[in-house]
């Protein structure tokens, strides 16, 4: 499916910033399943300095320094790209789960790679309640992608989508207990239980489509940053995408911007600034599909 990307970030501040310092995660990623068209960010004010790289998960990073005072700053993406990402193996084909623990933690070997997603961090800790909400999904020697089904749709039938109820970095602890949030949340809850149970699993980010398929209903998540969950399974069948926000497996619906351990490795944009006060921020994203465009 080939898509047309476009973000919109707005800061509007309420002292004037002097200097700022930008670090945006906002380049889809060219990877198998997905290849990227054309792509094209640009800031206001115009930065007086732009560089861009690879970070330590291969995303492309980009850096701006702004040395304009302003009160408002935005970035826009613009880009086309491809995605249609393979379906997964059959669950029944893939390995126990207590395998798959046991390759990420041997030496050596295709697991050395995913070992560093197994491991807690700041927003996904390897969180004791966490884990025993997802064992429930891993009785003895169920086959890895068998358990990651069964616990995106519990977690996509017990905890509720609703904005405004959770800060930008909530404790899981705390989406556990009010069973509420926004797909950052709830990949947050999964990638914890995971980890508990000493599986490897990332944080991914990127974009659902925004106008749903004939026939289907709109996706959580669309209009927005979107995240989800990519998790290893093991030995000859690497990873797969899993989107526990709709209950569903990452195919032609998804853009993938980047991945890292959790949300702060891959935020759109953050930054340092000299000045700015209180802020408000508005963000707008359109995933629209162009082959059905151009059918109509």
């Amino acid at each position: 499916m080939r898509y047309r990307v476009t973000h919109v970030t707005t800061y509007t501040y309420g002292v004037v910033v002097d200097l700022a310092s930008h670090l945006l995660h906002l380049t889809p990623r060219p990877l198998p399943g997905q290849v990227v068209l054309a792509n094209s960010l640009v800031a206001d004010p115009v930065p007086a300095r732009l560089a861009s790289g690879v970070d330590h998960f291969g995303n492309i990073a980009t850096w701006m320094f702004v040395e304009t005072p302003h009160d408002r700053f935005s970035v826009t993406l613009r880009a086309e790209v491809e995605a249609e990402f393979p379906p997964p193996p059959p669950p029944a084909a893939t390995l126990p789960w207590e395998q798959v623990v046991a390759a990420a933690s041997r030496p050596g070997g295709e697991g050395w790679r995913a070992a560093e997603f197994a491991e807690g961090s700041a927003m996904a800790p390897a969180d004791a309640g966490a884990g025993a909400y997802a064992a429930a999904s891993f009785p003895a020697a169920r086959p890895i992608l068998a358990g990651l089904l069964d616990l995106q749709g519990r977690i996509r039938r017990d905890f509720a989508f609703r904005t405004g109820v959770t800060t930008v970095s909530p404790p899981v602890t705390q989406v556990l207990a009010s069973r509420a949030g926004v797909c950052q949340d709830f990949a947050h809850v999964m990638l914890a239980g995971l980890r508990a149970l000493g599986l490897p699993a990332r944080y991914v980010s990127g974009y659902v489509r925004t106008r749903p398929r004939p026939g289907h209903q709109r996706r959580q998540g669309a209009d927005q940053s979107h995240a989800w969950v990519g998790a290893w399974l093991g030995p000859g069948h690497g990873w797969v995408d899993l989107d526990p926000t709709n209950d569903i497996v990452v195919g032609e619906e998804h853009v993938v911007l980047g991945w890292g351990r959790d949300y702060a490795d891959v935020s759109p944009l953050r930054g340092v600034l000299l000045g700015g006060g209180a802020h408000q921020l508005s963000v707008s994203v359109d995933l629209d599909p162009l082959q059905e465009e151009f059918a109509t």
